[in-house]
């Protein structure tokens, strides 16, 4: 089963929290033990697996890439926005989480998150849900 999501981005970097979206996907598909593989199709926007109770270590890895990966310095690609790429690319475009008992399994302060890093735009999250 292959199921899409839309979500429309709002800031340059923004890291939205998505994982009530794909568990309602993945409980819709009736899949008691299997696979949900999560992919961004996008080369400016990444996904990534960490704590969701806590708002502030999402700001945390934002401004720890921010000085990484700085926006002003001398990059070749040409439409400015290398450093959105440099950082999806260290975050990565895809995960691949096991289902259990119906439901995503995941640690009890772990949540998945859209990375932006080239915003405001509309991104898509691919979702491959996979019966064992």
């Amino acid at each position: 089963m292959i199921e899409t999501i839309e979500r429309q981005t709002k800031a340059k970097v923004e890291f939205q929290e998505i994982t009530g979206e794909i568990q309602r996907l993945v409980e819709s598909a009736s899949i008691e033990t299997g696979m949900c593989h999560v992919f961004v199709p996008h080369t400016t926007a990444g996904i990534i697996v960490n704590e969701h109770a806590d708002p502030s270590v999402v700001q945390d890895i934002a401004e720890c890439l921010n000085r990484l990966v700085p926006q002003d310095s001398e990059y070749h690609h040409a439409e400015g926005n290398a450093p959105a790429h440099i950082k999806a690319s260290l975050m990565g475009s895809s995960l691949t989480l096991p289902i259990e008992n119906g439901k995503l399994v995941l640690g009890t302060w772990q949540g998945i998150f859209l990375c932006e890093f080239d915003g405001p735009r509309r991104r898509n999250i691919v979702l491959n849900i996979i019966k064992a």
